[in-house]
Parts: C-alpha cells; structure tokens; sequence
C-alpha cells in the first residue's frame, strides 16, 4: 500500500484520498452455469486488484496502472465509449464507471486521478476482469459520495460488464462482492443470495495456471454457448407446449414443469438428439422463418454461426447443477468421506465441462491428470475454461510435496511456463470481498 501511496504522488503530485479492492475468484464448482440460472459455489481468493484514488474538480478521469504494460488513459466522465473490439483494461474500469453513472442518472459525475494494481494473474480464469469492473463500481460510488447494498453493486456491475460483450451470469461480481473470509458460498440468482458453504478441514484449495490466456469477451466461444443454452431452452420449452418465446434461461424450463434435474436430465434425452443443430433445423423445430430467427433470437455475434449443439450443453448445465447442491449439502452434512465425495464431484465437473461443454483445452486437462497424479482428491477446470486455471482440493498434510511435485511435472518442462511459474501455483484460503478503506 505504501508503494502504490508512493507511486501515485509521483504520478500525480497529490496523495490518494481513499483505496478500493476487489478479489478474484475460483469457482470450486458449477461451470457455466450461472447464465442459465443456476446457483454456483465459489470462493474469493487472497489475490486482487487495488485502486489508488484521488476525486478531482475537472470532469476527467485519468487511469494509470503500475504495471508499465498497461497504457495510461484518460477520457471526459461525460462521454464514456467501451470498445468492445478491444477488451483493452482500461475499458473494464469504464464498465464499472458507466454502469454506477448510469443507476444514479449523474449528469456530471466527479472526475478522478486513479493508479491501479493487481496481483490476480490475467486471463487466468480467476475472474481479473470483473474484479476490475467492481473495483471501478466502488471507486466511482465512494467519490460521487453514493450509497448501495452489496447485492445491488454486484448486480450493476453484471450489468455493466455486459458493456464489453460478455454475457456474463454473475458469478464473478457476486462473490467479489459478498464474500466473506473463511467460507465459500453458494450463490443463487434472481433473487441475489449467498449463503455459507463451510469446506471441510483436513483439505486446502490450489489453483494451477495452465499458462494458456483465454480472454472471454475477445472470442466467441463462451457466447456461442450461452446461445446454445437459450436455444435448448427454446427446444425445450417448445416440446413440452410451453411459452417458448419468453423462456431464456435452462432454470426457466426446470421451474415452469416443477420436476427435479435429474427429470431434466431424462427430458433432455428424449427431446434433444446428440448431433449438433443446423439453423435451418432449429427453424423447423420452433416453426420460425430463418429470418426470425437471427433478428428476434441470435444476437449480433451470433448471426454467423450455422450449428449448435444442444443436447451436450443443456446435459452438462443440468448436471453440473446438481452436482453443485450436492457438494454443498456434503459440506453441510460432513460425513467422514466428505473430502473422497467432494473429489469425484469436482472430477466429474471436469468430465462434462471437457467432453459434453467442450471448455477445456489440452493443456488444462494435462494439468488435471497431473494434479491428480501427485495427490490431488479433486481437480478440475475453473472459470471459463479454454485456458486460464485448475482448481484442486490437496490433503492439507500432502500439500508441500504436491507443490513439488505439479511444480516439477507441468512447469519446468516447458520454458515459457518457467518464467509464469511463479505466481501460477498457489495454495489458497476463502478470502474477504469487496471493500473501501481510507489510509489510517
């Protein structure tokens, strides 16, 4: 703190009036399916991003970022323009910005000098971009002397992130928001609720960097399987005579036929064949023009797309859902194999996300064989996938020989990881969430 203190009068010649942070995350389990409004159970990790923050009397506001890699910018708060061509850092910042000046209605909102730094790897899967957004959420709510509740920040910034491109479910701003030291949480949607999940003792979490960059909102891959998803919704919901045009969300077909996931899980199977969709086929199947289609369902990212595959990904968003109240009810429950059952769920989750969801990527399903090879009870993908982070649940006694050991068999094979090797394997405790502090 004192050398960002440092670093900011020597860049702006005046002292920080008040600090913002937001921690990243890891998703222990119950991927991809946040958007489909389904409940999620992360955790906030150690890592963050801290912003340094001067309100000023001009109406600009002026980015700087300790790490020299990342340009300086500046804009007027009156014109904010995301670029969404260019997930560029500087543009999460402005999400979180426009999304508070635009639930207030401020018309001119103060200006601000702000030094930013970071230490949760980027790309990494551990939710460093939305960890911004909510870290400029707070930091534009605190100098424009407003107040929210943390479930109403966490929502603005799901919102506002939307700014960019990603169609996010709100996982990630959740938790940065309502985290608390200690414990995970389940997250549940529409309402926003969290609730304490106690793990278990006896076992330590450890994220694994693959050193594969996945940047969400430059490709195209998690869109296409949210519109996957609002598809099999479509299929769905059409088949057993329901509303189909107002059904968006997996959640919203599991609700209106009231039956279990596992029924779900049946319905998919008899509704939904394996081999992927063409549009012309989803067309027939909903009695819709190809026309209507790309204007009234498909968003503007999507309108290239000619296949879909249903049945694997609305398999996985069932499962995965269930697997993720069951590992809170194991954590709830604690019997004396809680950590084995705990495992085979996060193994499982693995399984889908790599063969039914097709996130993964070889690099990542290395890491897990790997991690499960020194010791691991559990391991699996986090975050979006395609690159990025493993998470695995590691005997807390067994935990510095596999450090050794993943360390040896992933990193020092391979010199570009050699470099990244240092902050890409970490041990790591559910940490606090969002905050404001004014220096003592």
């Amino acid at each position: 703190l004192q050398k960002l203190k440092e670093m900011f009068i020597s860049k702006f010649g005046s002292a920080p009036k008040f600090y913002a942070r937001a921690p990243g995350r890891v998703n222990l389990i119950g991927e991809h399916i946040d958007y489909c409004g389904y409940a999620v159970l992360p955790m906030a990790i150690e890592q963050d991003i801290l912003i340094a923050v001067e309100p000023v009397q001009t109406q600009v506001v002026q980015l700087a970022n300790t790490n020299s890699s990342y340009l300086d910018f500046s804009t007027s708060v009156n014109n904010i323009q995301i670029n969404k061509t260019k997930p560029q850092w500087h543009n999460y910042f402005l999400c979180g910005l426009k999304g508070i000046q635009e639930h207030f209605g401020l018309n001119n909102p103060t200006g601000m000098n702000c030094l930013l730094d970071g230490t949760i790897p980027p790309s990494s899967g551990l939710s460093s971009s939305s960890a911004l957004v909510c870290c400029a959420g707070l930091v534009t709510l605190r100098a424009n002397g407003k107040t929210l509740s943390k479930v109403e920040l966490a929502e603005i910034c799901t919102k506002s992130e939307r700014y960019i491109g990603t169609e996010g479910g709100g996982m990630d701003q959740s938790i940065s928001f309502l985290a608390e030291e200690g414990t995970a949480k389940l997250i549940e949607f529409s309402p926003l609720r969290a609730t304490d999940v106690r793990l278990p003792s006896g076992a330590t979490f450890v994220i694994a960097n693959s050193c594969v960059e996945m940047n969400k909102a430059a490709t195209s891959h998690y869109n296409i399987r949210v519109m996957e998803c609002r598809l099999a919704t479509k299929l769905l919901s059409k088949s057993k005579g329901l509303e189909w045009k107002k059904m968006l969300r997996l959640h919203d077909v599991q609700t209106k036929l009231g039956v279990s996931l596992e029924e779900m899980l049946t319905i998919v199977e008899e509704v939904l064949h394996p081999e992927p969709y063409s549009t012309e086929e989803i067309c027939k199947c909903l009695g819709i023009s190809l026309e209507e289609l790309h204007s009234q369902i498909l968003s503007q990212n999507m309108q290239d797309v000619s296949t879909f595959k249903l049945h694997q990904r609305a398999k996985h968003v069932y499962s995965e859902a269930a697997r993720v109240l069951e590992f809170r009810k194991i954590c709830s429950e604690a019997p004396a194999n809680a950590l084995q059952l705990l495992g085979e769920l996060m193994r499982q989750s693995h399984i889908s996300c790599r063969e039914m969801y097709e996130c993964s990527c070889p690099e990542l399903d290395r890491l897990v064989d790997i991690c499960l090879q020194f010791g691991a009870i559990g391991s699996r993908l986090t975050g979006a996938g395609w690159g990025g982070c493993t998470v695995s649940m590691v005997p807390t006694d067994k935990l510095n020989t596999f450090l050794k050991n993943v360390k040896k068999a992933y990193y020092q094979t391979d010199g570009q990881s050699l470099a990244a090797e240092n902050n890409s394997l970490f041990a790591t405790k559910p940490g606090r969430g969002a905050l404001v502090f004014v220096e003592a």
